[in-house]
């Protein structure tokens, strides 16, 4: 994942240290911490993305 264009999350907040960024692959979506770029990565399908995306927004 290396190679790819992360791109921050509108909703991130850099003062609160909240910051996350995506990536769109050809696997699925790409996650990581903007704060910790060379840290782990999580790579998910685009159907457990959306589930993320709805959990989020109920909450």
């Amino acid at each position: 994942m290396d190679s790819v264009t992360w791109r921050k999350a509108q909703r991130s907040n850099d003062q609160a240290h909240e910051c996350v960024e995506l990536a769109k692959l050809h696997e699925g979506i790409g996650v990581r911490d903007s704060q910790d770029p060379d840290g782990p990565k999580l790579l998910l399908v685009p159907a457990a993305f959306r589930a993320l995306l709805a959990d989020l927004k109920q909450q």
